[in-house]
């Protein structure tokens, strides 16, 4: 038979003599094992009458349920003991500080684009971001890019098959969002863009910001007016900046700016002009009623032009040395 009040007994007197945790441990193994007291009671049962075997099995069970709260509890009384010995024995300072974490800061590139996304949400310029992957209608026909244009070539481009590729600028977005919405229209994105180019001033992703309006009686007074706003805010000063002819298939007409440095030295920022008609009139808008301008310029250009620094590639390198110094 099984005496549950002798054996609770015994194992509560057991359990509350062991001085540490080893001495428990052993304690609980030769009460709870597989080869333990428990288990061979168990295993005794099958050999008991029938009519026996649920009074033993309560008991027993009770018995296991009772002499594990008191191993829990004395396991509990033991560690707060050796908790207590060494903040008795040991000394420390409290007023020392605590170990350093090192912790991590946003990335140049990050902290730019934030910037200029502030900027032009703030002035009303809703933000569309699409795929990096990209189809030849979207990345070149529909932006009036003509077959044998050397943008094509496989020499700048990343393609995938012979109709999608990488996209290789963030105007893509445009026609996609003039196809899919009726003016007028504040549009800009942001994203990263692939060329096959790798020198000081050229990385194979990169990061560009475009951004266009599509309106009644827009023109190119609105434009320059939007860029002085955005280069004396993204710089902090006001900037000599000139509008200098150029030509962009997907404007007209077209124009790149330049910004003169503290060395004097007129450097290419942004090109941009006034939305083509032909981009217009496969959007469906009619190019006699409204009109837009658009702009895009390199996020990694802007960011050297702010820090000062004269290799693109810097950037994404993983030096911590050199992204330690934009920690604020």
């Amino acid at each position: 038979m099984f005496n549950y009040t002798k054996i609770f007994k015994e194992a509560n007197k057991a359990i509350k003599k062991s001085k540490n945790l080893y001495e428990l441990e052993s304690i609980r193994i030769n009460l709870f094992g597989k080869k333990g007291f428990f288990s061979k009671k168990i295993k005794l049962m099958r050999d008991l009458p029938i009519k026996d075997r649920a009074k033993i099995g309560f008991l027993i069970n009770k018995a296991k349920e009772n002499i594990k709260k008191i191993l829990v509890n004395h396991r509990i009384f033991l560690e707060n003991n050796i908790i207590n010995t060494k903040l008795t024995n040991e000394f420390f300072d409290i007023s020392l500080s605590g170990r350093y974490m090192n912790l991590g800061s946003l990335h140049p590139i990050t902290c730019v684009i934030f910037d200029i996304e502030k900027f032009f949400k703030e002035r009303g310029f809703l933000l569309v971001n699409e795929s990096e992957i990209e189809n030849d209608y979207y990345n070149f026909d529909a932006l009036n890019i003509s077959n044998d244009h050397p943008a094509r070539s496989t020499h700048d481009t990343f393609r995938f098959d012979e109709f999608k590729l990488l996209r290789t600028h963030t105007s893509s977005v445009q026609i996609k969002t003039m196809c899919e919405r009726s003016p007028p229209m504040k549009i800009f994105s942001s994203g990263k863009v692939y060329r096959r180019d790798y020198d000081k001033n050229h990385t194979p992703m990169f990061h560009q910001i475009e951004g266009f309006v599509v309106d009644l009686d827009v023109n190119f007074s609105h434009l320059k007016k939007i860029c002085y706003d955005f280069f004396s805010e993204f710089f902090k000063k006001k900037l000599k900046i000139r509008f200098r002819p150029s030509y962009f298939p997907f404007t007209e007409p077209s124009a790149e700016i330049d910004i003169l440095n503290d060395n004097g030295n007129w450097l290419e920022i942004l090109g941009c002009g006034m939305i083509h008609p032909n981009i217009l009139k496969d959007a469906k808008i009619d190019p006699d009623i409204y009109s837009g301008f658009a702009f895009g310029m390199g996020v990694e250009r802007l960011a050297m032009l702010r820090y000062k620094i004269d290799d693109l590639r810097v950037f994404f390198d993983n030096d911590l040395r050199f992204l330690k110094q934009f920690k604020s």
